[in-house]
């Protein structure tokens, strides 16, 4: 007879569902020839059955602490100028390639002095600080844990230090969201903790402050948190402003994804948190305030663009209001071109491309290029293009530049001696500077065109840093649009990248 009980018919199954388990990481070891040989040197590359998971040695770890041994090593390379160079000599602090601003406008802006930004006056020709507000309020928090004792060099020095000690914790953040913003590839964080020109210019200004929040910003963004990527952008741009360049191709992406509902969070996030910081200055010191912007609107031809080196070899120099207006229609071109390029590209950009496209387009436009500039782009580049090689050609040309132009003005400074790099070799190395950028610029739209070129999507990713856009349908193409009919060029193992994939069709 068959039994009643129907689990006498019916298999036993296990009361524990499944766990689901995080896609296993991006080896770049595997996938890219450089980091491959380079592994050579630490044992060989990681093996498919290492457990990081299981050891303190995680790689986000891994990557914060070569960052700032990276660091601790630009502050070595500075040692010459702390010692004395920052205070003796015109040239000798180009000579050993060690400038930064940061002792000398420890005095040069009042804050030895004890004077406030934008509210007291500053004697000299610039009368109030020439930095943005949130850039500002760093430099005078670490005025104020500066001992006002000893000669003003020692407190120049001991300014820097304090400065620095900020700065590193500034690049400990930046480590930490780039290895986190791709989820499935924290080691082309290395990118940006082994960058030369990272660790050659962080302790020149206060550049980092701004590139970590916009750092924080990204990884929030890729998280799908639009408000709290809002507020972290609109600081990052309270302290420097190029990231505010960043939401043009945000809005980009998310009208052809129809995502209208996050880039509104994200654009009032970031003028939200902007005005928080700037309002009070703003109507309590106007005049202090507008400085920064009149500042960069009246500042004539500076060094590093290509601007200067049409100056130098004019007889007669384009005026700076010619300079601004062509700049601007220069950049607007770009943007331009960059909006076209997302809405018309076969699959939708990736947000780190476009974005990596917008401020390198500003760098190459704009009528100055300070050496430390170079920070705004790295952490974009290692999330737009994680190939060692393009990185390592494109750090090469910025390491040329920085050389070239301490050369150049320890040239300028050494009188009838002219120790350094004379005018012409100035200018080929900016020109050596913008081919670099342009030449990993070219490669991201290459990418973008040959979407089975891009190494992040021929891992088996979509767009990591997208968010929202991870996946999404596009809603709004010009041009033929591929939806995944076209097979990627991928490693046997990864799986298929479906473009519009997603079943998520909320906007």
């Amino acid at each position: 007879m068959p039994s009643a009980d129907p689990s006498a018919e019916t298999p036993r199954t296990s009361t524990y569902e499944p766990v689901s388990q995080e896609p296993e990481p991006v080896r770049p070891t595997k996938e890219d020839e450089v980091a491959r040989a380079g592994s050579e040197l630490i044992g060989g590359p990681v093996g498919r059955r290492v457990l990081f998971a299981a050891t303190w040695w995680t790689p986000v770890r891994v990557i914060a602490l070569v960052a700032l041994g990276m660091f601790a090593l630009g502050m070595i390379q500075k040692m010459p100028c702390y010692n004395g160079a920052w205070f003796f000599g015109a040239s000798s602090q180009y000579t050993h390639a060690c400038y930064s601003d940061i002792p000398h406008l420890y005095q040069g802006r009042g804050f030895a002095d004890g004077l406030v930004p934008y509210f007291d006056k500053l004697p000299g020709d610039m009368e109030y600080l020439e930095y943005p507000v949130l850039t500002g309020v760093f430099m005078e928090v670490a005025s104020w844990v500066t001992p006002g004792s000893g000669s003003i060099q020692h407190q120049e020095k001991i300014y820097w230090m304090v400065n620095a000690g900020i700065l590193m914790a500034c690049t400990a953040v930046i480590a930490v969201c780039v290895a986190r913003t791709h989820r499935r590839r924290p080691w082309d964080a290395l990118l940006v903790a082994l960058a030369p020109a990272f660790a050659l210019t962080a302790t020149i200004n206060w550049d980092l402050l701004a590139v970590a929040l916009t750092a924080a910003a990204m990884l929030m963004w890729a998280r799908a948190r639009a408000l709290a990527f809002g507020v972290l952008l609109g600081l990052a741009t309270a302290a420097k402003l190029y990231p505010v360049l960043i939401l043009g191709p945000l809005l980009i992406l998310c009208w052809r994804a129809g995502r209208w509902r996050q880039f509104g969070t994200a654009l009032l996030g970031t003028a939200g948190a902007w005005l928080l910081v700037n309002l009070p200055v703003m109507l309590l010191a106007s005049d202090g305030w507008s400085k920064f912007y009149t500042f960069s609107q009246e500042r004539g031809v500076d060094f590093g663009s290509f601007w200067l080196i049409l100056s130098q070899r004019m007889d007669s120099p384009l005026t700076t209001d010619t300079v601004n207006t062509l700049a601007a229609v220069m950049m607007l071109l770009a943007c331009l071109g960059i909006g076209a390029l997302g809405l018309m590209a076969p699959r939708r950009p990736r947000f780190a491309q476009l974005a990596f496209l917008v401020v390198a387009a500003f760098i190459l436009t704009n009528k100055v290029y300070s050496p430390q500039y170079v920070l705004w782009l790295i952490p974009l580049a290692a999330l737009a293009r994680p190939r060692w090689r393009d990185f390592l050609v494109w750090q090469a040309c910025e390491v040329t530049y920085f050389l070239g132009i301490w050369m150049y003005l320890a040239y300028t400074t050494s009188g009838d001696a002219h120790k350094g790099l004379p005018t012409e070799g100035y200018q080929l190395a900016i020109a050596v500077h913008l081919l670099g950028t342009l030449y990993l610029c070219a490669v991201v739209v290459r990418d973008i065109l040959m979407p089975e070129r891009d190494v992040v999507r021929q891992a088996g990713d979509d767009d990591p840093s997208g968010g929202a856009l991870d996946g999404a349908r596009d809603v709004f193409v010009l041009g033929a649009e591929d939806r995944g009919t076209r097979t990627a060029m991928r490693s046997a193992d990864a799986p298929a990248v479906r473009w519009g994939s997603s079943t998520d069709l909320s906007h």
